[in-house]
């Protein structure tokens, strides 16, 4: 393991010190530290932060490296997004190792020392995509921790052979199974998420699945996500990104769902979107829910929108919560670095003795100044190793 001391630092909003990291996690906080043989760095009076985690991302879909990319495809219509995507994959020749290379390297840049990426599996692709994936992943294991979902992004029930291909997914080592509104997409929400929870019972591992679903039928389909995952005894095993419907300005019909969330230990991840009602960080706390957040797809077809940084992604989720205090800035962050690690099912990340040694260096007078500064990350630690500096990683993208 990499051992580092970081001198003239502070701890989030604290006074200068110093962090020392042994053999992966922090050992030492404190004045005038003796590292031993460890490498020094000087922060230089710059704030350090638990690593961030990108808990909701898609990294085979980015367009990063190529000719920007022109989109006749407006956003008002899912089906529509989904078979253009589908299309310019294929037309464009797009490599899912080397997309998801960059787009995780872009990512690990600003900061985030784990990610969640969601891998298309359809009948198109096959696992051409997971497979590109998951060699990103081990070729950046000591740069970034990569969970890996599979992906019915085309739909499951709509899309016959697609169960069989997520059945070998799951053999191949995919880390969650995923789904996609099953009434808005598949038209059949029995089929679909009793074919998706049998395979997550199948293999052992847990669901994240996006739900898109506004209002009712959004609660129609939480309501038979939570029956499926209660009956399996499925606490700490279930994950449902978007959740518009929790947005639902009717507490009598939204609190029944969130209790039954916080019971099993559930996560939600949010992008903190502008124009959707979203999950609420007070309201997710209120409920003991794991809460964390990511950029969805970043500069892909179906959008222009993102750049990988999880900091700020913390502003867009302070702005969605009306979180303003200093106080509650810290509550955005956590969403997006220790939090998002706990949501992920991760240990979570803490400038603390005795936590795991990623953090990430960054320019600022406090930590909310930080969130909305934007400035390129002095420093990226992963487990006491150096892996990003002055806004670059060192590994360079394809």
């Amino acid at each position: 393991m990499n051992d580092l001391l970081i001198k003239n630092v502070r701890v989030m909003d604290g006074a200068p010190t110093e962090i020392l990291i042994r053999d992966g996690r922090i050992a030492q906080i404190g004045a005038e530290l003796d590292g031993g043989d460890a490498a020094v760095e000087d922060a230089g009076g710059r704030i350090a932060l638990p690593g961030m985690a990108e808990a909701h991302t898609h990294l085979d879909k980015s367009l990063l490296g190529y000719p920007w990319y022109h989109n006749d495809v407006g956003g008002g219509n899912l089906m529509a997004m989904i078979d253009n995507e589908r299309q310019m994959k294929k037309r464009l020749g797009l490599d899912p190792h080397i997309q998801s290379m960059r787009h995780a390297l872009q990512t690990a840049a600003f900061g985030a020392t784990m990610i969640r990426s969601h891998v298309d599996v359809d009948t198109t692709g096959g696992l051409r995509a997971l497979e590109g994936v998951m060699e990103t992943a081990e070729k950046l294991s000591d740069v970034v921790e990569i969970q890996t979902v599979a992906f019915p992004q085309s739909g499951l029930m709509i899309s016959p052979g697609t169960a069989e291909l997520l059945d070998e997914a799951m053999k191949m080592g995919a880390d969650l199974m995923g789904g996609l509104d099953p009434c808005g997409v598949d038209h059949d929400p029995k089929g679909h998420l009793d074919t998706i929870f049998g395979l997550a019972e199948k293999h052992g591992k847990g669901i994240d699945i996006h739900l898109h679903e506004h209002g009712e039928l959004g609660a129609f389909s939480m309501e038979q996500i939570l029956d499926r995952a209660e009956a399996l005894g499925m606490k700490g095993m279930l994950t449902v990104s978007h959740a518009f419907c929790l947005g639902i300005p009717d507490p009598a019909r939204v609190d029944p769902l969130l209790e039954r969330l916080g019971a099993l230990e559930a996560s939600i991840m949010t992008t903190a979107p502008a124009s959707s009602p979203a999950p609420l960080v007070k309201q997710m706390a209120q409920h003991g829910i794991r809460f964390g957040a990511g950029n969805d797809g970043i500069q892909d077809t179906w959008g222009p929108y993102g750049n990988g940084d999880m900091l700020e992604r913390a502003k867009f989720v302070g702005l969605r919560s009306n979180l303003r205090s200093d106080a509650e800035m810290h509550m955005a962050l956590d969403v997006c670095a220790g939090g998002g690690a706990k949501a992920m099912g991760l240990e979570r990340r803490e400038v603390k003795l005795g936590a795991p040694g990623d953090l990430v260096i960054v320019e600022g007078v406090s930590v909310a100044h930080a969130i909305v500064l934007h400035a390129p990350r002095k420093l990226v630690v992963k487990a006491g190793k150096v892996t990003a500096r002055d806004g670059a990683t060192l590994m360079i993208a394809p």
